[in-house]
């Protein structure tokens, strides 16, 4: 699919994240409340005032979230879509009309662009199953012996999802080290980063749903750094998993592509190596090929990427983790945020995490500043981008950065 030219000149541009292909939706604060909009080149358009006028109908676009335009459903989707771009288009009659709706991304500030019902992060990259599995089990025994029939997950804290440029505080927590009679309690040595993908259900569920249909309920896409802290989550998760590793934070980007936007980059998932079980399979290609890369920036200075992979290196795709989701009658709600898992690549350099990169902490990594890093250090910044590169035009989600702080001081009833 070629570009769709737009007359808001820097949507055409072909290194502009937000050309008339993509339309994303967030929600911006302009110093006159939070409201919807849509980016097209280095604007937004506030989708309240438009709406107001009658160019589409207004499902809610004036609201802090889009929560309302999401629960509107896939006909709403669809028509609110085509009306913006036919209003956006080169040779629009509706130039004048607009022009005074377009204010200028650098002027804006971009807030959560949802309300997170709940918060699943699953465990759908190979590689990174693998490597991680390699650390801890050795290569015979890396994969747990359900993965390759079943995308293994857990339900973490919607409480904890913030948008681009939140700082996350390192945080407290339990630690033993492997020759430790006892746990301590102290800050996190070895916080971390996860590359992921996050889906966003835009429809409930009522029951048992198809891979298909799980695909026509998931809205759209955001980056996500699902923050872990390794030494907390290697005491706390057996027998029940991650808890209070994951709970500090999880990251997501400020704009959440449509998934309309994303059809010409859909691709397949990798060959099976062991048949899926008939409500797991998939009628058609599932994942996209999407440029996913991992930017890290010591305080004050330059940023190295760390990584570069790919959305195509998973396993299992957002539709067959929402459709296991429900299958147990688990009901699915708008607003619901399913993690793809960390994504990494096969090469070293296309490892979605710290704990993959630096293999446990043993093979630090060195940025282009000539320090090293074997997890995060206080005042580091990460940004992950993501990109979908089609026929003169990119197709971008916004930055999902976030700062290392402190660990905040004691309090007194909790020293020894």
């Amino acid at each position: 699919m070629p570009l769709h030219r737009s007359w808001v000149e820097s949507a055409n541009a072909p290194d502009s994240p937000f050309p008339l292909n993509n339309l994303p939706y967030g929600v911006f604060d302009d110093g006159y409340g939070a409201r919807c909009c849509v980016a097209i080149g280095d604007f937004v358009l506030d989708l309240g005032s438009a709406a107001g006028r009658s160019m589409f109908p207004d499902a809610g676009f004036n609201k802090d979230a889009l929560n309302d335009f999401m629960n509107a459903g896939p006909g709403i989707w669809r028509r609110t879509r085509n009306a913006l771009t036919g209003l956006l288009a080169e040779g629009s009659q509706a130039t004048a009309t607009l022009a005074d709706m377009l204010i200028p991304r650098d002027r804006v500030r971009m807030r959560m662009p949802f309300r997170v019902a709940e918060y699943t992060d699953f465990y759908a990259g190979r590689n990174h199953a693998f490597n991680v599995g390699t650390m801890f089990r050795g290569p015979e025994n890396a994969l747990p012996p359900n993965w390759l029939s079943i995308p293994i997950g857990y339900n973490g804290r919607a409480s904890s999802v913030v948008v681009s440029g939140t700082a996350v505080t390192r945080p407290w927590g339990q630690l033993k080290g492997p020759d430790d009679d006892l746990p301590r309690f102290a800050p996190s040595a070895r916080f971390d980063l996860e590359l992921e993908m996050g889906a966003i259900v835009g429809q409930p569920s009522h029951g048992m749903i198809s891979v298909a249909q799980a695909d026509e309920m998931i809205f759209g896409y955001v980056l996500l750094n699902d923050w872990s802290a390794r030494d907390i989550q290697a005491w706390e998760y057996q027998p029940l998993g991650p808890f209070q590793a994951k709970a500090t934070a999880t990251t997501i980007s400020p704009w959440v592509v449509p998934r309309a936007a994303l059809e010409p980059f859909r691709t397949s998932t990798p060959a099976r190596e062991r048949p899926l079980l008939p409500y797991l399979q998939e009628p058609g290609p599932m994942l996209y090929n999407i440029d996913l890369e991992v930017g890290l920036a010591p305080k004050g200075k330059a940023e190295t990427v760390i990584s570069r992979t790919n959305m195509n290196q998973l396993y299992y795709s957002s539709a067959q983790q929402l459709a296991h989701h429900a299958t147990s009658g688990c009901p699915m709600r708008v607003g619901d945020l399913l993690g793809t898992g960390t994504i990494s690549g096969e090469a070293k350099d296309a490892r979605g995490s710290l704990l993959e990169l630096s293999w446990g902490g043993k093979e630090p990594l060195t940025l282009d500043t000539g320090e090293t890093r074997t997890f995060l250090e206080d005042g580091d910044t990460l940004t992950l981008r993501g990109m979908a590169r089609g026929d003169g035009y990119t197709i971008g989600f916004g930055d999902c950065a976030g700062t290392v702080r402190p660990a905040v001081e004691l309090p007194d009833w909790a020293r020894e």
